[in-house]
């Protein structure tokens, strides 16, 4: 398995438009081939715009996509959980979902017919809350993380969504995830969901060894698998017509 933050970085930073007009800094993959090429908007942890989700975005590029990260918190970023936290709850998740994602997502629009999003932990929710609010999103994959149930509209969600989740996850529980699932199904939504014997974080590199939150875990083995369930999802709903 190759992890994403071994691979080239084939970014830079840019400088888009929010839809009240206001900048918004993001980095930005390109594929090697961008003409005809789909994108996907891939939304940071709570740790900020670092390495690791830049890594993600260039994992993307490296499978054919453009693949752009917002800077959702203006050129901060921790390894502190206390300031990650501090750094989250400063966030107004509505309008990161409704400006600063859909700014990404109407960017993007300019280069490719079709746009996706993903996000991983606070990403994921924030992830949901784009599938509610964003016309424009074609597909969207979520990584063990959902907004509280009673802000998500599932009759507002249109497009397929595919979700993967911890069942030994002690921030997103195993009911809550039933939950939402039920409630995506209820409201029509083409939800995919796919649960793996792993702990939070399975798939961000970077969850090892001492100092790490406790609860969370790298998992090589379920992460490569649920990369391949992503890539196959994104290659069935953002390459076809």
């Amino acid at each position: 398995m190759t992890h994403a933050s071994t691979l080239p970085s084939t970014g830079k930073t840019i400088t888009y438009s929010r839809p009240d007009g206001k900048q918004v800094n993001g980095y930005l993959a390109s594929p090697e081939k961008t003409e005809g090429a789909p994108a996907i908007v891939v939304i940071q942890e709570w740790w900020g715009l670092n390495d690791q989700i830049r890594g993600v975005a260039d994992r993307l590029a490296a499978s054919g996509y453009l693949a752009l990260v917002p800077d959702l918190y203006r050129g901060k970023s921790t390894v502190e959980e206390e300031e990650a936290h501090h750094l989250m709850g400063e966030l107004d998740f509505s309008d990161a979902a409704t400006q600063d994602i859909r700014g990404a997502v109407q960017y993007l629009k300019g280069h490719s017919q079709k746009v996706a999003v993903t996000g991983f932990c606070m990403g994921g929710a924030l992830t949901l809350l784009a599938l509610n609010a964003i016309p424009e999103l074609s597909a969207g994959v979520v990584w063990y993380g959902c907004p509280p149930l009673e802000y998500l509209d599932a009759k507002a969600i249109k497009v397929p969504v595919l979700a993967h989740w911890a069942d030994q996850d002690i921030f997103f529980a195993p009911e809550i995830v039933d939950e939402l699932e039920a409630k995506l199904k209820a409201g029509g939504v083409n939800a995919q969901f796919h649960r793996y014997l792993a702990h939070h974080a399975f798939a961000n590199e970077t969850a090892v060894g001492f100092g790490r939150i406790p609860g969370t875990q790298y998992d090589p083995v379920w992460a490569q698998l649920a990369w391949d369930r992503t890539l196959t999802f994104f290659g069935k709903t953002l390459w076809n017509d």
